[in-house]
């Protein structure tokens, strides 16, 4: 009989959707007779969780930062509205999730999404869920919802996770593995053979500005300051998927010779390689695949929510430069662009986040 695997992502970002998608991939190359399907976690929860959650997300994240940040002390760090909100997302969700189990009847369920990952995990401590539930976490630290003392299995990105991970749930497996990004990152390649293949010039220092898949943050602002930091340097200016800043910063550095501006791009593993720097506001996957890849990381700008906690951490471990202004940005600049690229060659020997998956459905953790 196939296995049966579900993985529940959701539409805020690709740092959801990618590793489902990888994950996915993984699963189906090490057993082509697998069956996966990939569920939109918020959307199986009723359209009021969506509405809460996802649809409000971009407005949160583009005008209203205040109000995200305050919207993720409430429910993440507070303990009192956190209860009440765990109680109002079962409310809202747990039947939902519970039809789409039984519709799907997986041998094992993976979330990559915090909000089902709390969710699942609650119902699987009281024995309402007998499906094992593995956690795909990417983000760096403030794990409360990406990790729970219910899930059978945490898949790390970041070995400095772990800590917070067994502080939560002591007695759940945690391993640290490859496979939630593209299979790519795990073949180290050279800043000469990347910059070739993208037909880029080998001189100068290419400086790579990024908001994540909806371009949030002073992405303008931090081009501004990357052409500053050096004549003979080149700037791409990364939007996701958000056609709106595209557009706005296209025709903003349309007079700048030295700055690119593009959006979403399947050649990311390309361009962290070919790059000396990359000035991101959201931490998550894209800023783990940029130290993969030997290219100096600094958190800009955007330090609200669970993004403060991932650049306290960045501190913490030595990780990242956070620049909280574009003063402190400009300093940065200086100061990575004088550092030498150091490429995590150790990433590919990671065991793969599709073979635990296999193994805890098998039953052999």
């Amino acid at each position: 009989m196939a296995t049966r695997v579900l993985i529940l992502s959701a539409g805020i970002g690709e740092g959801h959707n990618l590793p489902a998608r990888m994950i996915d991939g993984g699963l189906l190359e090490l057993d082509p007779q697998c069956e996966v399907v990939i569920v939109d976690s918020l959307a199986a929860m009723g359209r009021a969780s969506a509405l809460l959650i996802d649809d409000s997300s971009e407005l949160m994240f583009d005008r209203f930062n205040w109000l995200f940040d305050g919207v993720y002390f409430l429910v993440a760090r507070f303990e009192p509205t956190r209860k009440i909100g765990q109680w109002l997302a079962e409310r809202l969700g747990r039947k939902g999730l519970l039809a789409l189990i039984a519709q799907q009847r997986p041998d094992v369920i993976v979330c990559t999404h915090p909000t089902a990952t709390d969710l699942l995990g609650r119902l699987r401590q009281r024995g309402e869920l007998d499906v094992p539930v593995a956690s795909a976490i990417t983000d760096l630290a403030g794990l409360r919802y990406w990790a729970h003392p219910g899930a059978d299995l945490h898949l790390i990105t970041e070995e400095e996770s772990r800590a917070e991970v067994e502080l939560i749930a002591p007695a759940s497996r945690i391993v640290c593995v490859r496979g939630m990004t593209s299979s790519q990152y795990e073949q180290p390649l050279s800043q000469a053979e990347a910059r070739a293949a993208l037909e880029m010039p080998v001189d100068g220092p290419l400086i790579l500005v990024s908001g994540g898949g909806w371009a949030v943050g002073d992405l303008g602002g931090a081009a501004e300051v990357a052409l500053a930091a050096d004549p003979a340097g080149r700037v791409v200016i990364l939007c996701g998927r958000s056609e709106q800043v595209q557009a706005r910063l296209s025709k903003a550095f349309a007079l700048a010779p030295r700055a690119k501006v593009i959006g979403f791009t399947e050649r990311m593993p390309e361009l962290l390689a070919a790059a000396d720097v990359l000035v991101h506001s959201t931490a998550g996957l894209t800023a783990f695949e940029a130290r993969v890849r030997g290219c100096q990381l600094i958190s800009y700008g955007w330090g609200v929510a669970h993004i403060r906690l991932n650049n306290q951490a960045y501190e913490k471990f030595a990780l990242a430069e956070v620049a909280p202004d574009r003063s402190a940005l400009a300093d940065a600049l200086a100061r990575a662009l004088q550092r030498p690229r150091t490429i995590d060659l150790a990433y590919g020997e990671r065991p793969s986040a599709a073979a635990e998956v296999l193994a805890l459905a098998w039953g052999e953790q």
